[in-house]
This record gives structure tokens, C-alpha cells and sequence, in this order.
């Protein structure tokens, strides 16, 4: 690992944490001695791509890429570099190769941000966090997280998984903690 890239700032960390509850990967490749993010979002996504590389410019070997899927689906995607701070993040979300929420996890509002905008929607004025890839425990953790900035949420069922939903009287709230921080070609989310 080149050590010229120094310590992670607040903001880079909250970025990392809130695509680490939404599209991102962290990984650890056997043999080596830290973890890196691995960030991939569709096409459309571009413009919010690129922000989170611009935060996370100085641990990355190189900008996104557009990468073909198949004849319908292009991807954008980058990759951190492996970083000790990242791989501490790591041993707190993965567990046995699984993503999970620890225990006592608290979010700030740039990570809610973030999440919002990987897995975030809208629903008759109501906003569901897509929470599905998470285990019942993990959720729960994350409602805990939520009402401690105070917003009031729920465990909503989509098909067979749960995930999250803010009640409809929280969502001003939700909105006001995360606003200063949403990209603009992510406010096609918002209610309203």
C-alpha cells in the first residue's frame, strides 16, 4: 500500500459508510493487509459517480470507468485503494463474508445521505430506505440509528424481505438532515 495516502477524512469515511449500507463493497483479497470500496452504479447514475470519486479522489489508483454489462446495461464503477481505516470498517460491517450492522452503529448525515441516494425511494409522500440485503438484527440496528437523529421509521415488507420506511410524519425531518448534502441529480428521489 503506498503510505503517502494518509488518514481518512469525516467526509470520506461518511461516504464510504453510507455505500456500505447502499451499493458499495468493501473487500479484502486473501494475502493482503487491508480493504478497499469497490463503488458501481448504472449509467444514469454518472453525475453521482464521479461526486463520490471526487471525495475519495486521493485513495483512488484511478478515475470511474464505464464498463458494458450486456447489450442493455452499462455500468460506471471505481475502486478505492486498500486503506487500514477502510479495512477497520470492514471488520465492523463483515462478518464471515456477510454484511452486517454493528452493534452501537450511529449514522451522521452525510452517511444518510449517501444511503439515501444509492437505495433510497419514494412512495406517496413516504421515503423506503432498500434495506432488503440486510439481516432482521441489522435492520433493527439501523432503526436504532435513525431514532437517534430522530426520525421515526418502521420495518416495511417488499415481497418476501423487509426493509425500511420512514413514516410519513418523519420525512420532513429526514429531508432536512440530509439536504445540504444530496447531489442534484439524485433529487429525482424526493418526494414531492
Amino acid at each position: 500500500m503506498n503510505n503517502a495516502v494518509g488518514n481518512l477524512t469525516w467526509q470520506q469515511r461518511s461516504v464510504i459508510v453510507g455505500s456500505v449500507l447502499g451499493d458499495g463493497h468493501l473487500r479484502k483479497i486473501e494475502g493482503r493487509r487491508f480493504a478497499f470500496l469497490e463503488v458501481q452504479h448504472s449509467i444514469k447514475a454518472k453525475e453521482y459517480c464521479e461526486w463520490k470519486y471526487l471525495i475519495l479522489k486521493n485513495i483512488c489508483k484511478t478515475p470511474p470507468k464505464i464498463r458494458k454489462i450486456d447489450e442493455k446495461r452499462e455500468v460506471i464503477r471505481f475502486q478505492t485503494r486498500e486503506h487500514p481505516e477502510i479495512d477497520e470498517i470492514y471488520q465492523q460491517f463483515y462478518k464471515e463474508g456477510k454484511k452486517v450492522v454493528p452493534k452501537g452503529f450511529a449514522l451522521d448525515a452525510l452517511s444518510l445521505a449517501v444511503w439515501f441516494m444509492d437505495d433510497g425511494s419514494k412512495s406517496k409522500g413516504s421515503i423506503y430506505l432498500n434495506s432488503q440485503q440486510f439481516d432482521w438484527k441489522s435492520q433493527r440496528r439501523l432503526l436504532h440509528a435513525l431514532r437517534l437523529m430522530g426520525i421515526k421509521a418502521r420495518m416495511n415488507k417488499d415481497k418476501k424481505y423487509y426493509r425500511i420506511r420512514i413514516l410519513k410524519e418523519s420525512t420532513k425531518k429526514f429531508l432536512e438532515i440530509i439536504k445540504s448534502y444530496l447531489h442534484p441529480s439524485m433529487s429525482y428521489k424526493l418526494p414531492g
